[in-house]
């Protein structure tokens, strides 16, 4: 092997140890998070405030989530926030069309980005899920955040406040991260409307 050859291996060497050494000395804001990486797999399309996820036009009912995301003081709007939500069909299955890579295997093809601008807001329209063939979970819609300066962690899941299987139980294990994800539906020109506002770092571990 040549000198320089041997001076560059080296030199690449010691950044990818020093970038190790950051990323496992770095906390982890969140703890834990599965699946969570699936923010990242909308590819080449350019995100914007506004989602529609696939079966929305053919799948009643039709559900309009919208909100503002706030930084931690709970009042100024964050910008360049990416939402990432993924959900059941109304049968409760995470439906697949077989061709998925990545997390789409498990959280299937109903699913959509969202990225707010100046204004923090978000605006995501879906369709009511089903709750689990088993009916051991309510109804439920799962959400995971990605702020600029931070890795993506996850927040309490869309449930509903009228789902019989939300019981007192249920409510009180609820950990309220990033706010309160009970949501009251209502009913408005054939299309249920929830409103939730999303505080970054509220109840999320490791946050500064």
């Amino acid at each position: 092997m040549n000198k320089g050859l041997a001076i560059f291996l080296l030199i690449l060497a010691v950044q990818s140890c020093t970038a190790q050494t950051e990323r496992t000395t770095q906390p982890v804001v969140g703890g834990e998070c599965e699946g969570c990486e699936a923010i990242f797999e909308y590819g080449s399309r350019k995100l914007s405030s506004v989602d529609t996820l696939p079966k929305f036009h053919e799948t009643n009912p039709k559900l309009k989530i919208t909100g503002t995301v706030f930084y931690k003081d709970g009042t100024s709007p964050a910008e360049n926030v990416i939402l990432y939500i993924y959900q059941t069909n109304r049968r409760g299955i995470y439906e697949t069309k077989g061709d998925e890579k990545g997390w789409a295997l498990r959280h299937g093809f109903i699913r959509g980005w969202a990225k707010t601008g100046k204004d923090g807001k978000y605006t995501f329209y879906t369709f009511r899920p089903g709750a689990y063939p088993d009916g051991r979970e309510p109804e439920h819609i799962h959400i995971t955040v990605k702020e600029p300066d931070k890795n993506e962690y996850y927040i309490d899941e869309f449930v509903f406040d009228n789902d019989a299987l939300l019981t007192k139980e249920r409510r009180v294990e609820l950990e309220n991260r990033g706010g309160s994800g009970i949501a009251t539906p209502t009913m408005e020109n054939g299309l249920l409307i929830i409103k939730r506002n999303i505080i970054l770092g509220l109840n999320i571990p490791n946050y500064d």
